[in-house]
């Protein structure tokens, strides 16, 4: 049986081999969520950057520009990391260049693996399939919260191991953790997990919509991959 693990933070990903696995990178508040929000919406590609500079040149290059530094906008972008901002095709038809605090970090520390996915509540059973057909162990790498662990990430982390348990085997102590945390509070992710550090960052600054969809489960049936280095896609 293929196994399943989870890296807690971008700061230990230098101690999990990348080689012959898939890593799904995840950050559920609110990176990933919106990468799954904007391409199940109509944006055709969305690269992703690490630096906010590099990001701000891609307005040059016909692309909208979406910047989130301690959960704000970052000055001088159009967008933000809200998943909600990309609801309706609001965007549609268009190319995204975004970085965020955390997600897009973890995105490109994540790149010498055999496949990178993205993962997020609102398509969860199709990363799952996707991943039950794939003969290869799994890394779940959570972006934490500045190097630091953080609950919504890892919880999601204990879902997805949880929902693999039939092809793949959790056999290292985070992913154990993690699967047996989901499998007592899975049942209830909002009140669980709003007593999280940056769930109540964001209730701070009166995002409770962008909240509600981060814990939607299975809104979307694709799965979003990168398909270069820094180019995500869905399929």
């Amino acid at each position: 049986m293929n196994k399943v693990e989870i890296c807690f933070s971008p700061e230990l990903i230098h101690l999990h081999s990348l080689e012959n696995k898939i890593v799904v990178v995840v950050d559920i508040f609110r990176a990933t969520s919106t990468m799954i929000a904007a391409l199940a919406n109509g944006i055709t590609e969305i690269k992703t950057f690490a630096d906010l500079e590099e990001c701000r040149q891609m307005s040059g290059e016909g692309y909208l520009i979406a910047g989130e530094r301690n959960g704000l906008t970052a000055e001088g972008f159009e967008l933000g990391n809200s998943p909600i901002a990309y609801l309706n095709d609001a965007y549609s038809g268009q190319k995204l260049a975004m970085t965020t605090t955390n997600g897009t970090l973890a995105i490109s520390k994540s790149s010498e693996a055999d496949e990178v996915l993205i993962g997020a509540f609102p398509n969860l059973s199709a990363t799952v399939s996707y991943l039950q057909t794939k003969n290869q162990d799994v890394l779940i790498h959570c972006a934490g919260w500045k190097g630091m662990f953080n609950l919504e990430d890892s919880l999601f982390a204990g879902a997805l191991a949880k929902s693999l348990e039939s092809t793949h085997e959790a056999t290292e102590d985070g992913a154990i953790a993690m699967k047996a945390l989901f499998e007592k509070e899975g049942y209830d992710l909002k009140g669980f997990l709003s007593q999280a550090s940056h769930a109540k960052r964001l209730q701070n600054h009166n995002i409770e919509a962008d909240i509600d969809f981060c814990l939607t489960l299975d809104l979307y049936y694709f799965v979003v991959k990168l398909s270069s280095k820094q180019t995500l896609i869905k399929f």
